[in-house]
Protein backbone atom coordinates (compact mmCIF):
# COMPACT_ATOMS: atom_id res chain seq x y z
CA UNK A 1 0.00 0.00 0.00
CA UNK A 2 1.27 3.46 -0.92
CA UNK A 3 1.82 5.79 2.04
CA UNK A 4 0.85 9.46 1.78
CA UNK A 5 1.86 12.08 4.31
CA UNK A 6 -1.19 13.47 6.18
CA UNK A 7 -2.62 16.54 4.37
CA UNK A 8 -2.33 18.71 7.51
CA UNK A 9 1.45 18.17 7.60
CA UNK A 10 3.54 21.33 7.34
CA UNK A 11 7.24 22.11 7.32
CA UNK A 12 7.85 23.67 10.69
CA UNK A 13 11.25 25.33 10.44
CA UNK A 14 14.56 25.55 8.68
CA UNK A 15 17.88 25.53 10.54
CA UNK A 16 20.79 27.26 8.81
CA UNK A 17 24.52 27.05 9.38
CA UNK A 18 25.83 30.63 9.29
CA UNK A 19 29.32 32.10 9.58
CA UNK A 20 28.49 35.19 11.65
CA UNK A 21 25.49 34.97 13.97
CA UNK A 22 25.06 38.73 14.50
CA UNK A 23 25.25 39.45 10.76
CA UNK A 24 22.57 36.82 10.12
CA UNK A 25 20.38 38.20 12.89
CA UNK A 26 20.77 41.70 11.41
CA UNK A 27 19.43 40.29 8.12
CA UNK A 28 16.65 37.98 9.35
CA UNK A 29 15.53 40.10 12.32
CA UNK A 30 16.71 43.63 11.54
CA UNK A 31 15.79 43.65 7.84
CA UNK A 32 13.16 40.93 7.35
CA UNK A 33 11.52 41.52 10.75
CA UNK A 34 11.65 38.12 12.45
CA UNK A 35 11.74 38.12 16.26
CA UNK A 36 14.22 36.29 18.50
CA UNK A 37 12.49 33.66 20.61
CA UNK A 38 15.61 32.32 22.33
CA UNK A 39 19.39 32.28 22.13
CA UNK A 40 21.82 29.45 22.78
CA UNK A 41 24.70 31.55 24.08
CA UNK A 42 26.56 33.33 21.30
CA UNK A 43 26.35 30.33 18.94
CA UNK A 44 22.69 30.00 17.97
CA UNK A 45 19.50 31.99 17.69
CA UNK A 46 15.94 30.81 17.16
CA UNK A 47 13.64 33.31 15.44
CA UNK A 48 10.00 33.41 14.43
CA UNK A 49 7.02 35.32 13.15
CA UNK A 50 4.07 35.65 15.49
CA UNK A 51 5.55 34.00 18.57
CA UNK A 52 5.98 30.43 17.24
CA UNK A 53 8.91 28.69 18.99
CA UNK A 54 11.00 29.08 15.82
CA UNK A 55 10.59 29.23 12.09
CA UNK A 56 14.32 29.69 11.50
CA UNK A 57 17.28 28.46 13.50
CA UNK A 58 20.66 30.10 12.93
CA UNK A 59 23.84 28.55 14.27
CA UNK A 60 27.62 28.74 14.01
CA UNK A 61 28.29 25.31 15.56
CA UNK A 62 30.13 24.01 12.48
CA UNK A 63 30.36 27.14 10.35
CA UNK A 64 31.77 30.07 12.35
CA UNK A 65 33.76 32.33 10.00
CA UNK A 66 33.33 29.83 7.12
CA UNK A 67 32.73 30.80 3.53
CA UNK A 68 29.49 30.14 1.68
CA UNK A 69 28.57 26.67 0.42
CA UNK A 70 29.56 26.09 -3.22
CA UNK A 71 26.80 26.99 -5.68
CA UNK A 72 27.31 23.87 -7.79
CA UNK A 73 26.93 21.28 -5.05
CA UNK A 74 24.14 19.41 -3.33
CA UNK A 75 22.41 21.27 -0.52
CA UNK A 76 19.70 23.80 0.21
CA UNK A 77 18.51 25.74 -2.85
CA UNK A 78 16.52 28.30 -0.88
CA UNK A 79 14.39 28.86 2.17
CA UNK A 80 10.89 29.98 1.18
CA UNK A 81 9.09 32.44 3.46
CA UNK A 82 5.34 32.62 2.82
CA UNK A 83 3.66 35.99 3.36
CA UNK A 84 -0.08 36.00 4.12
CA UNK A 85 -1.15 38.65 1.59
CA UNK A 86 0.04 40.38 -1.56
CA UNK A 87 0.19 43.65 0.39
CA UNK A 88 2.51 42.02 2.95
CA UNK A 89 4.78 40.87 0.10
CA UNK A 90 4.70 44.39 -1.34
CA UNK A 91 5.66 45.82 2.06
CA UNK A 92 8.79 43.65 2.39
CA UNK A 93 9.65 44.30 -1.27
CA UNK A 94 9.56 48.07 -0.63
CA UNK A 95 11.57 47.65 2.58
CA UNK A 96 14.29 45.76 0.70
CA UNK A 97 14.26 48.30 -2.14
CA UNK A 98 14.63 51.15 0.36
CA UNK A 99 17.55 49.30 2.00
CA UNK A 100 19.09 48.78 -1.47
CA UNK A 101 19.34 45.06 -0.71
CA UNK A 102 20.24 43.11 -3.87
CA UNK A 103 17.73 40.73 -5.42
CA UNK A 104 18.68 37.66 -7.47
CA UNK A 105 15.32 37.40 -9.25
CA UNK A 106 11.57 37.87 -9.39
CA UNK A 107 8.94 35.43 -10.65
CA UNK A 108 5.27 34.86 -11.23
CA UNK A 109 4.72 31.10 -10.89
CA UNK A 110 0.99 31.14 -11.61
CA UNK A 111 0.19 29.80 -8.14
CA UNK A 112 2.45 32.34 -6.41
CA UNK A 113 4.47 35.53 -6.77
CA UNK A 114 8.07 35.50 -5.55
CA UNK A 115 11.07 37.68 -4.77
CA UNK A 116 14.50 36.00 -4.64
CA UNK A 117 17.62 37.12 -2.79
CA UNK A 118 20.54 35.68 -0.84
CA UNK A 119 21.18 36.05 2.86
CA UNK A 120 24.63 37.28 4.00
CA UNK A 121 26.03 33.71 3.81
CA UNK A 122 24.81 33.18 0.25
CA UNK A 123 21.85 31.01 1.27
CA UNK A 124 18.97 31.48 -1.16
CA UNK A 125 15.83 33.10 0.23
CA UNK A 126 12.44 33.20 -1.51
CA UNK A 127 9.88 35.67 -0.19
CA UNK A 128 6.50 34.84 -1.70
CA UNK A 129 2.74 34.86 -1.46
CA UNK A 130 0.36 32.22 -2.75
CA UNK A 131 -2.52 33.18 -4.97
CA UNK A 132 -5.88 31.96 -3.63
CA UNK A 133 -6.30 28.28 -4.54
CA UNK A 134 -9.45 29.06 -6.55
CA UNK A 135 -7.24 31.06 -8.95
CA UNK A 136 -4.89 28.14 -9.65
CA UNK A 137 -5.13 26.49 -13.05
CA UNK A 138 -4.98 22.75 -13.66
CA UNK A 139 -3.97 20.54 -16.56
CA UNK A 140 -6.37 17.93 -17.93
CA UNK A 141 -4.62 15.24 -15.85
CA UNK A 142 -5.33 17.23 -12.66
CA UNK A 143 -1.75 18.43 -12.14
CA UNK A 144 -1.24 22.09 -11.23
CA UNK A 145 -0.17 24.51 -13.95
CA UNK A 146 3.02 26.20 -12.76
CA UNK A 147 5.47 28.30 -14.72
CA UNK A 148 8.10 30.99 -14.30
CA UNK A 149 7.27 34.33 -15.89
CA UNK A 150 8.21 37.93 -15.13
CA UNK A 151 6.74 39.30 -11.91
CA UNK A 152 4.77 42.54 -12.20
CA UNK A 153 6.86 44.40 -9.60
CA UNK A 154 5.17 47.73 -10.34
CA UNK A 155 1.77 46.11 -9.79
CA UNK A 156 3.08 44.62 -6.57
CA UNK A 157 4.18 48.04 -5.31
CA UNK A 158 0.73 49.34 -6.33
CA UNK A 159 -0.67 47.30 -3.42
CA UNK A 160 0.80 49.95 -1.10
CA UNK A 161 -1.19 52.85 -2.59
Amino acid sequence: MEYKVPPQTTIGHVHLKVSDLQRSMDFYCGLLGFEVTTMYGQQAAFISAGGYHHHIGLNTWYSKDAGPAPVHSAGLFHTAILYPTRKDLATIYKRLLDAKYPFTGFADHGVSEALYLNDPDGNGVELYRDRPKEEWKYNEDGSIVMYTEALDTEGLLGELE
